[in-house]
């Protein structure tokens, strides 16, 4: 027992910047999911057969283009991108380098949740707006959004659970963060209590984002 314990109080300098670099990254590839995936799903919506702004040969290059990069296994992705990365960050190694890919890869991801989370709302309520003359900005924000926004949390919620596994997948390659360190002592020192330890982090944040997720949904849905 003292041994595991030195293995863990050995270590705990390191978990406090691991936990703070998975959290960078989780904060760097969410902002990108909803600034830029946010108005692509919206794009998607409204572009798709029988919407107001209906364009089929642009919607099938869109949906095309989301599809391709979702198909890819991350890691594949994260190695792909190391010389777009080095571009973007200056370097493949570290938080803010791998939170390229995994913006690259929030972003489509979270474009088809938003789309299927306005596909939801009823088109009886968006036929009404238009019928009172409201313009398409209107009805996105002031219509679709909002009769859509408990869905949206969700939807976000569900994106950072799947992108904090990501983070972690991204400490292999020497992006850091808590699989990193899971890496470094669980795997190649064979330190288990260390590897135990770091799946509870990473249970006890799924748990947190989840439970936040929901409390703020729940208060949203008005109906």
């Amino acid at each position: 027992m003292n041994f595991l314990s030195d293995n863990i109080v050995a270590v705990l300098p390191e978990l406090g910047t691991a936990v703070g670099q998975t959290l960078l990254m989780l904060a760097i590839g969410l902002s990108a999911a909803v600034l830029l995936g946010g108005p692509m799903g919206v794009l998607l919506f409204l572009l798709s057969p029988g919407q107001s702004l209906e364009q089929r040969h642009t919607f099938r290059v869109l949906n095309w283009i989301v599809n391709t990069v979702r198909s890819f296994p991350f890691i594949i992705l994260l190695v792909a991108l190391v010389p777009f990365t080095r571009v973007i960050a200056g370097t493949s190694i570290g938080p803010v380098a791998a939170a390229v890919p995994l913006s690259f890869a929030a972003i489509p991801y979270f474009a088809r949740l938003v789309e299927q989370c306005l596909r939801d709302v009823p088109r009886g309520v968006v036929e009404a707006a238009h019928a009172m003359g409201a313009s398409e900005l209107q009805i996105v924000w002031r219509v679709l959004v909002v009769e859509a926004r408990s869905g949206l949390v969700l939807a976000l919620t569900v994106l950072a659970i799947s992108f904090l596994s990501y983070s972690a997948v991204a400490g292999v390659v020497g992006g850091g963060g808590i699989g990193d360190l899971a890496i470094r002592y669980g795997y190649y020192r064979f330190q288990t209590d260390v590897m135990v330890l770091t799946v509870a982090i990473l249970v006890v944040l799924v748990q947190l984002i989840q439970f936040g997720g929901n409390t703020i949904a729940r208060h949203l849905d008005k109906r």
